[in-house]
């Protein structure tokens, strides 16, 4: 018996000394190192998919209206009365619809282009007393002599300014008014102004153009002869042809444009301030 457990023992000894496989395997199942250390027993070993960062957001650019509204502050149009301007525009494009568009289409259907070249050239030469006027205010003495050597040209060779011989000889005309003389001496223009049937001015222009029209000496011949026909004959023909040179270029700027009244008032503005100048400037259809 003694012998026996001594054998146990020994057996016990040896499994300690140099455990089996079997045994070794046994206790790896129990091993936590091993098993903290080791993958999932059902990953696979398959790369996530990434996930893209989501796209950031675009604003979409403003409409260039918006744009034009954005950076070109409303002061800028210097219109403060723009809803009555707007109502008396309305009123002046009804007339023009009305008489002056239809007296107009009538006159370039019947007058041949030489007659109208002719009636312009005698406008142009009944101006000449007060664009001289306004070239000595200006102190502008060259272009003064330029505008005496044309009037007497035209209306003596040009057959009282029919014809612009003054032109052809290498003369160039060129227009003056009160209201760019007031702008040179520093009168500023003040608020837009649209004035029945005469259309887009402003105080400065409109007290020029007064101006002009009474102390033209063939105005002030008229009133002092009770001739007051005259004179408003020469502001029919005026209006008439002065419409007609501009008729066709005014008709495509109301197709084309997002808003007339704001175009007309742009351009109206630009061309004053080429002409105060004497800047080259393609005139403003309507406003030459």
């Amino acid at each position: 018996m003694k012998a026996r457990y001594q054998c146990l023992l020994a057996i016990a000894a040896m499994a300690a000394a140099a455990p089996t496989p079997v045994m070794a395997a046994a206790s790896g199942l129990y091993d936590m190192d091993r098993f903290l250390s080791e993958p999932y027993p059902f990953a696979t070993t398959a790369q996530p998919v990434p996930v893209p960062a989501p796209a950031p957001a675009v604003i979409p650019a403003p409409a260039p209206a918006q744009r034009a509204a954005a950076t070109v502050p409303e002061e800028d149009a210097n219109d403060p009365l723009e809803p009555m301007n707007r109502a008396i525009f309305a009123f002046n494009e009804f007339f023009i619809d009305w008489v002056l568009g239809p007296l107009v289409t009538g006159y370039r259907f019947i007058t041949p282009d030489l007659v109208e070249d002719g009636i312009g050239n005698i406008l142009d030469n009944l101006a000449s007393p007060t664009i001289l006027m306004n070239d000595l205010l200006q102190g502008e003495f060259g272009r003064a002599w330029k505008t005496t050597q044309r009037v007497a040209i035209n209306t003596t060779v040009g057959v009282a300014g029919l014809f612009d011989v003054a032109e052809f000889m290498g003369i160039g005309k060129h227009d003056e008014d009160m209201g760019q003389t007031l702008a040179v001496w520093g009168v500023g223009e003040g608020a837009y102004l649209v004035i029945p049937f005469l259309g887009p001015s402003n105080p400065r222009d409109a007290f020029g153009k007064v101006f002009d029209t009474f102390t033209h000496p063939l105005t002030l011949w008229a009133m002092n002869a009770d001739r007051d026909e005259i004179n408003y004959a020469i502001a029919g023909v005026k209006a008439i042809h002065g419409y007609s040179l501009v008729q066709d270029d005014l008709e495509n700027m109301r197709e084309t444009s997002v808003d007339f009244y704001a175009t007309l008032r742009s351009a109206y503005r630009q061309q004053r301030e080429s002409a105060i100048s004497n800047s080259e400037f393609v005139v403003a259809p309507g406003l030459e």
